[in-house]
Parts: C-alpha cells; sequence; structure tokens
C-alpha cells in the first residue's frame, strides 16, 4: 500500500508521524468546535422533530381561549368562523391538594375529558391505566410526572377541594399531553412537580362540581392548513367578548410551547456563537503550525521544486496535511458531538415530558460540522501555503535571512543588566517577535475568556436569585384567589394560623401593544407601600408604582420600543376589557419575566371597578407553618399557593443542574484549547531552537537551565495573556448575556475576583502541564543527532 502511495503522500505520513502531538493538539481544539456545533444542531433537530411529532400525532390545539362562563352551544358559531377545522370545549380550574404524603397544600390544573370517547385536540397519552369511565364522577387521570413525585398509582386515593367542597378522587390512570410538555404553576417559572400537576376527570363531575352544566370556560381550536390564527382569533374574541372573553391566542403564546420554543431559540444562539470561538482559535493554530513548518522546511520546499514539482503540486501537499489534521478533529468532533448531543437531548427530557424522544440526527448536521471545520482550518493555514507554494526554488535552497541583532534602548537599561543570561535570552526572543509571542497570547486569552464565561454563568444564576428571590420577593407565600375579592374581605387571611403579615395585590390578563407589536402579559397592581413583593430595580432597588401610568420592564420597553414618557396601548383582556392609551412613567431592570405594574387603585379605575383584590402576600411564622397548610387546604377562596423557598429550590434544580453540567463541557473544552495553544508553541519552539539548546548543553549549560530558556518563554507569554483573557472573557460574557436575554431571562454579567482567579489557575496549570511534557521530550534531547544537522 505505501509503495501505491506517490513520493509527497509518503513524506506527508512521515510529516504526520513525526508531529503526531502537534497534529492532535490542533485536532482536539477542531473537535471541541465541531463537538459544540453537532451538540447544537443535532439537540435542535431532535427537540423540534420530537415536538412537531407529538404535537400532530396527539391534536395539540392552535388557538386557545378563555372565559368566565358561555354556553355549549356557542361552540358551533366558533366552529363556523373561517378557517377553523375543529373545535372542543372543555372546564378547567385550579384546586388545592390534600396529599397523604406531603404536608404542604399542592395544587392542580383540573381539566374535563369528555363523557364517551377521546377528546379531539390535547389528546392525553396514557402510560398507565385508563380513562375515567363516564358515570364514575370519583375517577381520575393524573399527571404522570405529579404522580411519580407523590408515589401514586392506579388504585391510590387523593382528596382534592373542587369549589369549595373536599372530593376524594380514585385515580385510574396516568398521562401526558402535548398541552403540558413544560408544566408550571400560574405565574410560576419552573416545574415543581411536587407542588403543582395536572388532574382530568369527567365533564359531568367538573360540571356538577363548578355549576358548568351545558356551558364551559375554555375552548380549544385546529386550524385548516394555512389559515392564519391572528384572522381566527379576532372574530373569536368578538364571539366570546359577551360571556367574559379574556383574550383568545396562539400556539405560540400558549404556555407550554412558549418556554419550549424560547429552549430551542437559545440552542440556535449557542449553535451560532460558541462553536465559532473554537474554529477561530482552530484556524489561528493552524496558520500558527503550518506557517512555522514551512520556515523549518524551506531546503525541502526547494528540493522538491528542484526535482520538477509544480506550486500546485506543493502547496496541495501542505493543504492535504492542514486537511488530515482537521479530519482527524472531525471524527473526533462526530464521535463526542453525537454522544453530547444524545445527552443534551436527554436532559431536556428531564424538563420537557415527552412520551417519546426523536433523536435521529440526519447528515446535514454533520455536514455543517464538518465543512466549516475544514474551511475554517484551510482558511487559516491559506497565507502559509501559499507562501510554500509561491517560494522561488533557489531562495528556498539558501538558509533564512537571519535576524540583525543590535543594542536596543532596552538592553541598556538597569532591569536588564539585573536579568542573568538565561532570563536576556527569553527576553531578547519575545521582543524580537514580538507578533508571534502576541500570536501565542491572544490563543491562551481566548481559551481563558471561554473559561470565565462558563464559570461566570454560576455566579450569575447566584445573583438572579439573590436579586429575584430575596431582594424582589420577600414574601413566604403567596396566595392566588379563585376569584376577585373586596379588599377589606381578603382580611380573613390575616386569621391564618402563622400569618405575621399580609398585603394584597391584583393580576389581571392584558395585552400591551406599539405599533404593529403587541405581546400579551399579566397587568399587576400593587399598592404604593407594597413591601413583600415590591417593584424592584436591580439597579436603583424598591420603585413605588407612579399613580397614574404605567412602569415597564426595561425588556419589555426594548421589544415594544418605547421609552419613559411614550405611549402604549393597553388592554386588559377580562371583564369590562377596557383598553385605552397609557403614559409610560418609567421603565426598571428584572431578570426574570417581563412585568407591567400600575399602582392598585389607578389599575381598578381603569377597570371601572371599586378596589380589588386576587392575590395575597404573606409572611408565615416557621412555628406554625404546618396549622398554616392545613389551614390553607381546607379556605374554599383559595385557588393556588406558591412558596418562595420551593420556588428557589425548584430553580435551582431546574436551571442550575442544566448550568453546572455545561460548565464542567466548557472547562474541559477550554482546557482543551489552552492545551492545543501551548503546547504548539512550546514544540515548535522546541524544533526551532533544538541546535541553539544542544549548543548550550555543550557549553555547560544544566538540563534545568535549558529547560528554563525554552519554557520561560511561554511561562512570560502566558501570564502577559491573563489580563487580556481577562479582558476577552468580561467582554464574551457581556455579549453572550446580550445575546441570550429572552423575555423569561435575563443573564446578568458578574464579574467574581474568585471566577477570575479560578479561571486564570486553571490556564496555568494547562501551561504547567503542557511544559512538563515537553520538559520530559527535552531531557531525551540527543545532543550528536542535533548538531549533526544541517542548518
Amino acid at each position: 500500500m505505501v509503495m501505491l502511495l506517490s513520493p509527497l503522500d509518503r513524506k506527508l505520513l512521515r510529516d504526520l508521524e513525526r508531529l503526531w502531538a502537534q497534529a492532535l493538539a490542533i485536532a482536539l481544539v477542531i473537535a471541541s468546535g465541531v463537538a459544540l456545533l453537532i451538540m447544537a444542531l443535532t439537540t435542535i433537530e431532535a427537540l423540534e422533530q420530537t415536538t412537531n411529532a407529538y404535537y400532530e400525532r396527539y391534536g395539540f390545539a392552535d388557538v386557545f381561549a378563555e372565559v368566565t362562563r358561555a354556553p355549549e352551544g356557542l361552540s358551533k358559531d366558533a366552529a363556523a368562523l373561517e378557517g377553523v377545522k375543529a373545535v372542543e370545549t372543555r372546564i378547567v380550574r385550579l384546586a388545592t391538594l390534600d396529599l397523604p404524603d406531603f404536608e404542604e397544600p399542592a395544587t392542580a390544573r383540573v381539566v374535563s375529558l369528555p363523557e364517551r370517547g377521546e377528546a379531539r385536540l390535547n389528546r392525553l397519552v396514557l402510560r398507565a391505566g385508563r380513562l375515567p369511565g363516564s358515570g364514575h364522577e370519583e375517577e381520575a387521570v393524573l399527571l404522570e410526572t405529579f404522580a411519580q413525585a407523590h408515589g401514586l398509582r392506579p388504585g391510590d386515593s387523593l382528596s382534592v377541594i373542587l369549589n369549595g367542597v373536599r372530593r376524594d378522587l380514585r385515580v385510574v390512570g396516568l398521562a401526558l399531553s402535548p398541552e403540558f410538555v413544560y408544566v408550571i404553576a400560574p405565574g410560576g417559572l419552573m416545574p415543581d412537580d411536587l407542588r403543582f400537576g395536572v388532574i382530568w376527570m369527567g365533564r359531568d363531575a367538573l360540571a356538577a362540581a363548578y355549576d358548568m352544566k351545558e356551558a364551559f370556560n375554555e375552548l380549544s381550536l385546529t386550524l385548516l392548513r394555512g389559515a392564519d390564527p391572528q384572522s381566527v382569533i379576532a372574530p373569536l374574541d368578538r364571539l366570546l367578548s359577551p360571556y367574559g372573553g379574556a383574550g383568545a391566542y396562539g400556539r405560540e403564546d400558549q404556555t407550554s410551547n412558549w418556554f419550549l420554543q424560547n429552549e430551542i431559540d437559545q440552542q440556535k444562539n449557542m449553535a451560532g456563537i460558541l462553536p465559532a470561538i473554537f474554529l477561530a482559535v482552530a484556524a489561528f493554530l493552524t496558520q500558527m503550525v503550518m506557517s512555522r513548518i514551512i520556515a523549518t522546511e524551506r531546503s525541502e520546499i526547494g528540493l522538491l521544486k528542484a526535482f520538477g514539482y509544480s506550486d500546485l503540486a506543493v502547496g496541495w501537499h501542505y493543504a492535504k496535511m492542514v486537511l488530515a489534521i482537521g479530519l482527524i478533529g472531525v471524527a473526533i468532533g462526530f464521535v463526542a458531538g453525537s454522544w453530547l448531543g444524545h445527552f443534551n437531548t436527554q436532559l431536556y427530557a428531564e424538563f420537557y415530558h415527552f412520551p417519546f424522544l426523536l433523536y435521529r440526527p440526519g447528515a446535514e448536521s454533520y455536514a455543517i460540522a464538518a465543512l466549516v471545520s475544514l474551511a475554517a482550518a484551510l482558511g487559516g493555514s491559506l497565507l502559509a501555503v501559499r507562501k510554500a507554494a509561491t517560494l522561488p526554488p533557489a531562495e528556498a535552497m539558501r538558509p533564512p535571512a537571519p535576524p540583525v541583532f543590535r543594542r536596543t534602548r532596552v538592553s541598556g537599561t538597569a532591569a536588564a543588566r539585573f536579568l542573568d543570561e538565561p532570563s536576556r535570552m527569553i527576553a531578547r526572543r519575545i521582543i524580537r517577535w514580538p507578533l508571534r509571542a502576541l500570536a501565542s497570547a491572544t490563543g491562551i486569552a481566548l481559551s481563558l475568556a471561554v473559561l470565565f464565561l462558563a464559570l461566570q454563568w454560576t455566579d450569575a444564576i447566584d445573583k438572579i436569585i439573590e436579586e429575584n428571590f430575596f431582594r424582589a420577593q420577600r414574601q413566604d407565600a403567596t396566595l392566588a384567589l379563585v376569584e376577585k375579592q373586596e379588599a377589606r374581605s381578603i382580611n380573613d387571611l390575616a386569621a391564618l394560623p402563622g400569618v405575621l403579615s399580609l398585603e394584597t395585590a391584583l393580576s389581571v390578563s392584558g395585552r400591551i401593544s406599539k405599533g404593529p407589536v403587541s405581546r400579551r402579559q399579566a397587568i399587576m397592581g400593587l399598592s404604593p407601600d407594597a413591601r413583600l413583593s415590591p417593584v424592584y430595580d436591580v439597579k436603583r432597588g424598591v420603585i413605588a408604582p407612579p399613580p397614574e401610568g404605567i412602569l415597564l420592564s426595561t425588556m419589555l420597553a426594548g421589544i415594544l420600543g418605547v421609552e419613559p414618557g411614550g405611549q402604549v396601548y393597553l388592554e386588559v383582556l377580562e371583564g369590562r376589557r377596557p383598553a385605552a392609551l397609557m403614559t409610560v412613567t418609567g421603565v426598571f431592570e428584572s431578570y426574570i419575566d417581563a412585568p407591567i405594574y400600575m399602582e392598585a387603585r389607578a389599575l381598578s379605575r381603569f377597570l371601572g371597578e371599586s378596589p380589588q383584590v386576587n392575590l395575597a402576600q404573606l409572611r408565615i411564622d416557621d412555628a406554625e407553618k404546618a396549622a398554616f397548610f392545613e389551614a390553607v387546604k381546607e379556605t374554599p377562596m383559595i385557588s393556588a399557593v406558591s412558596f418562595r423557598s420551593a420556588t428557589i429550590a425548584s430553580f435551582r434544580a431546574t436551571v442550575g443542574e442544566t448550568i453546572y453540567i455545561f460548565v464542567t463541557f466548557f472547562a474541559v473544552f477550554s482546557c482543551t484549547l489552552a492545551f492545543g495553544v501551548v503546547y504548539n508553541s512550546v514544540r515548535i519552539a522546541l524544533s526551532e531552537r533544538a541546535r541553539e539548546l544542544a549548543t548550550l548543553r555543550v557549553l555547560g549549560f544544566t538540563r534545568l537551565e535549558i529547560a528554563y530558556v525554552l519554557l520561560g518563554e511561554i511561562g512570560i507569554i502566558t501570564v502577559l495573556s491573563l489580563p487580556l483573557g481577562v479582558a476577552a472573557g468580561i467582554g464574551l460574557a457581556w455579549y453572550i448575556s446580550k445575546k441570550f436575554a429572552t423575555e423569561l431571562f435575563r443573564v446578568p454579567l458578574v464579574i467574581n475576583d474568585a471566577t477570575l482567579g479560578i479561571s486564570a489557575a486553571a490556564i496555568i496549570a494547562t501551561a504547567l502541564v503542557c511544559a512538563l511534557l515537553v520538559r520530559r521530550r527535552l531531557d531525551r534531547l540527543d545532543l550528536i543527532a542535533v548538531l549533526k544537522t544541517r542548518e
């Protein structure tokens, strides 16, 4: 086989064997970029394929609408709207649960099922048991993840408070639903399977409990292919308005789907940014290595051309070396990326509840990763390869002109005289080849920047928790009421066991718009002296809601393109549905959600109602919590309850776990990046200076001294790269925080001295490992063979 290869190909194999460690270091950097790109692309592909298949197979609706109470016959009018394919009505309520294994009160969304047959839309995926039987009002199906969290199985029982009446239900089945891929409580941020779930019951049972016979309060629609949801939503709103319609909305605004699509968008952002960093460094590394390899092979290039090889043949020879290294990196990246993509998809499956997971990455993702990475490697080596191809034979046969050595101002300084001779050698090499030193420092700095970016995420999560859950929210529990109540009647909740203080608020569903841009968003009415859950600006602290106008988060103001003093159109999507132009009196910065705030009395005036509330914020005595839990379970006016401590725990478990996994990935990748840069820099320096170092050994220098001469240079470059890496890391973290900002989360830029120190220490440790590897090679240097080598 070897005999069939051309002389240049045999030379290529010998070169790769000789330079295997350097080639592998470059290949690992390329593999890191390829793995990250494949992980992101295959995860996106898997999530989109799984979501689309799940939605289509189980009839996920295109449009949703909520009403206070509407007659069943209205569904025929909805079905007659242009573009509507199918309509299904149901009864949906929030209820409090009393679970034998759980001291706290849990909350469930109770959803009706048709008495006969299967639902047409949002069909259940039975995972165990069966659906409730017709006429069996005590039978129920539980969301599988909620049941698993409490150890409930078909045949078990639980108590639920429906419209103030305790009912004992028997579990007959466990299920999943395309409507609840991501399950969070109303107003919640993170899934909490212990405290919130979904219960499906027969339609007749819920109709009797809530006096909804021949009536409904939720409507779901699917549309004909090609129909525009907005063209259906407008007439549907007009149809439902007399019955307390809260504003229909499309699939894109449905809570579960919104969270899921938001995560897919985040993956797309990552696919476009982070792999590019690694591939850019791979291009830089390839250029650095190839230019210096070609510089050491000048005479070989001259001989090749003297024997008749064309410029194209010589250029293609070195290009094939780059391609060979790139293909090794691509192969490693394919394996690592496939594993990471599958792992990443499985990780998402823990938070997004699918009955099946389609991880069938197509060839397109791998082709994109391979082409981009090989193009980066070839692009990086283009100048070096071109130089080899165009080098005239006569010039190539001559040794390169030696550098001009002259006394500089620096050499005459007191600091220079203070240095010993080995230290002067190091300083002179850095000063005489500053661009080479800068290139190495830049590569090391980029690896530090990536590591700081990863570690900074954990600091950002801690910052979000501190600002949002300790400074902005100071209540222990939040109670949601079944219906709006007069403010004075809510004082009964102050008599619950253990309540130390109580504040009230009003939350209504609304739509805010400016020009063509609009958003559905809750409008919160707060008291000017609210302290338990006030309007909180992460830069200014607590601010009071204005007596007139509205306060917007900076995220929502940016989306709408409005500044303080500007006007927006605000519409309430419930009750009398008032709408008017509102002045934005101010904006505030928050890390979570994009809320709208008004002063409570101003909101009541806007609604045309007397002051009412539907939320209560409470501080609770820890010693009385057990009694408080029991009292809440027996209070009919409460539809849902959430606890701050549980929200924090859920946030840490959901976001924190994911972040820590990705921090580990990027820590490994960034150290690989640093290893590739440092190892190649030192190995090339060794190959260039082998004769010089051997001469120093013959002249009496010890092994330690020549190691100092060789490795001291990269040590100084590494130290000099640290401030550059810190600056690059802060800039990169700032860019990522802006790029990854969504309506749900904004990742703050947190510059923590300890994180910077850990990042720098990790890069220094990586450089030391490289130094030790090269030091072993230096100790085995064959002095006789090196000194016999022709210049």
